[in-house]
């Protein structure tokens, strides 16, 4: 199925195939579709910025991996920027810029967005604080009780990020699994 976007066609791939099939039956075209409805908001998140991939190829309910190097075989509209690592590697990475690049990456099964806390033009310093409240496994000889849930977590910090002149905003990446994010990222002293 191709789809047009702003003057740019975005190929869909198996459309039909289910996405989510448990209690609620989406298909891939309509997670698609979902993300071109909110694309102004996540966008929002994600402009100019380079993304890790983590691809859901089986479905929202099947294993999930991550894919940092951008795709070889991606449309000649797509913006990608290279990245250095401490290590010394690189790694050229997708930057998704509008609603075309979102459809294109939500294609391929990438339903979390995952961008770097830098701008495409400032690889160096970044400008977003990102807390991630991603519950682990429980520790032996404590019950689940006793722990906060992400989201109660995150209203426990917000108080304490009265540093950062910006408001934070909460914003939700799975039903257990929040992350607290501040742009720009401008700490006082």
């Amino acid at each position: 199925t191709l789809i047009s976007i702003d003057g740019r066609e975005v190929r869909i791939t198996h459309p039909d195939k289910p996405y989510f099939s448990r209690q609620t039956k989406l298909s891939k075209l309509d997670i698609v579709n979902y993300y071109l409805s909110i694309a102004p908001g996540a966008l929002g998140g994600i402009r100019d910025r380079p993304i890790v991939l983590k691809r859901f190829v089986d479905g929202a309910e099947g294993e999930a991996f991550y894919q940092k190097r951008a795709p070889s075989e991606r449309p000649p509209w797509l913006r990608t920027i290279t990245l250095s690592f401490p290590s010394g590697r690189t790694a050229e990475e997708v930057v998704v810029d509008d609603a075309a690049g979102l459809a294109w990456i939500v294609n391929l099964g990438c339903i979390e967005l995952h961008p770097h806390p830098v701008r495409s033009d400032d690889l160096e310093h970044p400008d977003e604080l990102r807390v991630d409240l991603d519950p682990g496994p429980a520790m032996p000889g404590l019950q689940r009780r006793n722990h906060p849930r992400p989201g109660q977590a995150s209203l426990r910090l917000r108080p304490d990020h009265r540093h950062i002149h910006n408001p934070a905003s909460l914003s939700v990446s799975s039903p257990s699994a929040t992350s607290l994010c501040a742009q720009p990222c401008q700490l006082s002293n």
